[in-house]
């Protein structure tokens, strides 16, 4: 059983924190980004970059490796440690994969002694990185739930793999109400951390990107990952009935499945704009160009257990949002429009662009929601169990 979750605050040692991630620093932001950089403000935080094959190590390609989305880690005083061809990924022989996959770990405990840390926390955010607890000695583990990583549409029972990791760390932490619901339970020493936002970079106007400036009004944007989790057949319906709108796509093109031909229909539209990815300071001025900002996913067992991080993002800006009903939003109808029906969006898109809905007080509500989420608050709460 895990232990109780000591403070620190009388701990009068260096803190150090191995945070061991599926994402690199340079790829598609994830709330883990925002997290683990926050920490480093806090403690001395090792990022572990995810190990590639020893083949792309040893005969790597001509391109270069590109940058999706970054802060650079020395804003926030993360290090980043790349296993590198030495401690590559590998999946047998199992003997040795296991051993280097903990001698990265190791290695990466190094680097924080190194620095005088004497007191170390590991980081897990995958069940997948279990091992590690294993790997090293800790003075406290940590696991964190921003997902549902069985990815099902469907509803599926705990993985007994999580539930145990999740018994044998000193304490999670979990994104959303639903799987808080879910899993909560399980760890008595669980805390509920919501997804959060640079608050102050996304109310601060910014200009009017140069590309937005030629897309007629009134906009209607998504500000994320173009993915499958989106309906996207929703989107080319609403472009068809509504073509004096425009519809802008903003972000990288992620994992879409069969929805890949929508994306392309879509594209075809006159009045649909996909503007394609772009870099995290860019954002919030995208986003205050929209007229109103989307969110527009499917609703499935999956999608109801997300805590989108554009939310909090679009709050801030203080833009209309509408949504799909997933359960992040349902408590939140004061502040966000709520639609399911294609007939239902067309008039909550209508609602939401009127003046009487967007006054002052109006854009004050949504903005002081997003500011009860800043990211450096949230942090604090973990950088506090941590021993901040």
């Amino acid at each position: 059983m895990p232990t109780k979750v000591d403070s620190g605050k009388n701990f009068k040692g260096k803190t150090g924190v191995v945070a061991l991630v599926p994402d690199k620093w340079n790829g598609i932001w994830m709330p883990r980004h925002h997290v683990v950089g926050r920490l480093a403000r806090h403690f001395e935080v090792v990022w572990v970059e995810p190990a590639a094959g020893w083949r792309q190590y040893w005969f790597p390609g001509s391109a270069k490796e590109k940058t999706i989305q970054s802060i650079q880690p020395e804003v926030f005083g993360v290090t980043l440690f790349d296993p590198g061809r030495w401690l590559p990924e590998l999946y047998r022989p199992k003997m040795l994969a296991d051993w280097i996959r903990s001698r990265r770990v190791a290695r990466a405990r190094r680097i924080l002694e190194k620095r005088g840390c004497d007191r170390i926390v590991l980081y897990l955010w995958r069940p997948e990185f279990a091992f590690a607890l294993d790997a090293i000695q800790a003075d406290l583990t940590c696991y964190h739930i921003d997902d549902e990583y069985s990815f099902s549409v469907n509803d599926q029972p705990n993985d007994p793999n999580e539930v145990a990791l999740i018994e044998s760390v000193d304490l999670v932490v979990i994104h959303s109400r639903k799987l808080l619901e879910k899993k909560g339970g399980i760890n008595p020493n669980t805390m509920h951390v919501p997804n959060g936002v640079d608050f102050a970079a996304y109310q601060s106007p910014a200009p009017e990107p140069e590309d937005m400036a030629s897309i007629p009004r009134p906009r209607m944007g998504y500000v994320g990952v173009v993915k499958s989790q989106l309906d996207l057949g929703l989107l080319l319906q609403l472009s068809v009935e509504k073509p004096e709108w425009s519809f802008v796509l903003v972000g990288p093109i992620g994992y879409l499945g069969n929805k890949a031909n929508i994306l392309d229909l879509l594209a075809e539209r006159p009045n649909v704009h996909i503007l394609g990815n772009r870099q995290l300071h860019e954002l919030p001025a995208y986003m205050q160009a929209m007229d109103v900002c989307m969110m527009c996913y499917d609703v499935c067992d999956y999608t109801n257990n997300i805590y989108p991080l554009k939310l909090n993002e679009y709050l801030a800006t203080g833009r209309p949002v509408v949504s799909s009903p997933i359960d992040s939003v349902l408590e939140l109808d004061h502040v966000v429009r709520i639609a399911e029906s294609p007939q239902q969006w067309v008039i909550a898109l209508e609602e939401a662009m009127q003046e009487d809905r967007n006054r002052p007080v109006d854009i004050e509500s949504r903005q002081q929601q997003a500011s009860l989420h800043d990211w450096d608050a949230l942090v604090q709460k973990i950088a506090d169990k941590f021993g901040a």
